[in-house]
């Protein structure tokens, strides 16, 4: 009986110290690592949302637009092809500490809003395309989307620099090494100077 009570008394000591031990590593940011990875890995897929949601825009824009200029189909040929290319370069979470990786995605995207952004300008020609309602609800649908992918994209690049940082600084530079030793640095979310501002689409 004593055997069975001192057994009893050495489990209960060793589940109490597994759950100090547990509270103990949790209050010392044992989990900041994985937290603030998966925090910039949903931002991530904000961004891809949003850009998703201006590719999905594009096909009714420039639908549109042909019917009122087609002698610019060079411009609008240039806008398909980008939009192509920038659904075709996809990037998941799990790549996004492959810095060339963002880059072709940041590449293809700021292609997309080159072209985009010279589709918008012809309209400045066409005043017939420039007062028909369907372009209209599109350039608006479209402020929103740049607006919303501005957003996605200042919101990434707080919180990969979040996780970044902790990856770098003590203490959670030494718990990632002992506790997430495959833990690396995302790539940020950095736009070429050319492609900071977005499209115009207001007239």
């Amino acid at each position: 009986m004593a055997f069975a009570l001192n057994t009893f008394f050495a489990r209960l000591a060793a589940l109490a110290a597994v759950v100090m031990l547990s509270f103990s590593l949790a209050g010392c940011g044992v989990n900041n690592v994985p937290t603030l990875e998966e925090q910039a890995k949903a931002r991530w897929s904000e961004v891809q949302n949003q850009y998703q949601r201006r590719a999905d825009l594009i096909p009714n824009l420039v639908e549109t637009v042909k019917g009122f200029a087609r002698q610019e189909q060079e411009t609008l040929t240039r806008v398909i092809e980008a939009r192509a290319k920038a659904t075709q370069v996809t990037i998941n979470a799990d790549q996004l500490s492959d810095p060339e990786a963002v880059k072709r995605f940041q590449e293809a995207q700021g292609a997309l809003s080159s072209a985009l952004g010279r589709l918008l300008a012809v309209s400045e020609n066409y005043p017939d395309l420039k007062s028909n309602q369907n372009f209209l609800a599109l350039q608006s649908q479209l402020e929103g989307t740049e607006n919303r992918i501005a957003v996605a994209r200042r919101d990434y690049i707080q919180s990969v620099q979040a996780y970044n940082t902790e990856l770098r600084t003590i203490p959670g530079r030494w718990i990632a090494g002992w506790f997430y030793p495959d833990a690396k640095p995302m790539a940020t979310f950095e736009s070429a100077p050319e492609n900071a501002a977005a499209p115009k689409v207001s007239f």
